[in-house]
């Protein structure tokens, strides 16, 4: 009978060791999942563009979209550079952009002045212009959700061409769109 006593509080801890394991391994798939998705979603998206486009929208955000924007639009890239403006990462007054021979810029102040209403804009601006194709300047983590919207607001073909974005913000930038990805699948699904 001793022996049996002794046993059970050995054959307990083997079990608890056991289960914490299995715990811990969870969590390492789980945290190594996590990592894997931030990776392809919000640092290295799918992105690039054809050598032509119908227009090239600029989203307002961090990061130095408006020269990867006016890049594009020296290159001949697209006819159209549609340049959003609005938040206090445009700093440049009632200016636009520069003038381009063949180049029309249009500039916009977003309503909502976010990602949803530079999509609901660009949506409109390509029904009356008839684009089939659209490259959005944005910045990597940007990307995934600028798709999403814009997807829900224009029928053609999206491309993204990302911006770079400084070292320091990254973090917070990843942050902020895990928590804005999950809206736009969620809660606001609509255009």
């Amino acid at each position: 009978m001793r022996d049996l006593r002794e046993r059970e509080p050995a054959e307990l801890r083997r079990h608890r060791r056991g289960r914490r394991r299995y715990v811990v391994v969870a969590l390492l798939v789980i945290l190594a999942g996590f990592g894997v998705t931030t990776a392809r979603l919000f640092v290295w998206p799918q992105q690039g563009m054809p050598f032509r486009v119908d227009a090239i929208v600029m989203l307002n955000g961090q990061g130095n979209r408006l020269h990867t924007a006016e890049e594009l639009a020296w290159a001949h890239r697209a006819p159209t550079i549609v340049i959003a403006r609005g938040s206090h990462y445009w700093g440049h007054g009632s200016i636009c952009a520069p003038k381009i021979n063949g180049v029309r810029f249009i500039c916009f102040d977003p309503s909502p002045s976010t990602t949803r209403g530079e999509a609901e804009f660009t949506g409109r601006l390509a029904k009356r212009y008839g684009w089939h194709s659209i490259a959005l300047v944005a910045t990597a983590p940007q990307d995934t959700r600028a798709r999403l919207r814009v997807g829900r607001c224009f029928a053609g073909k999206i491309y993204v061409v990302n911006a770079p974005l400084p070292a320091s913000e990254w973090p917070g930038a990843i942050a902020y769109e895990w928590a804005a990805t999950f809206k736009a699948l969620f809660l606001q699904r609509n255009c």
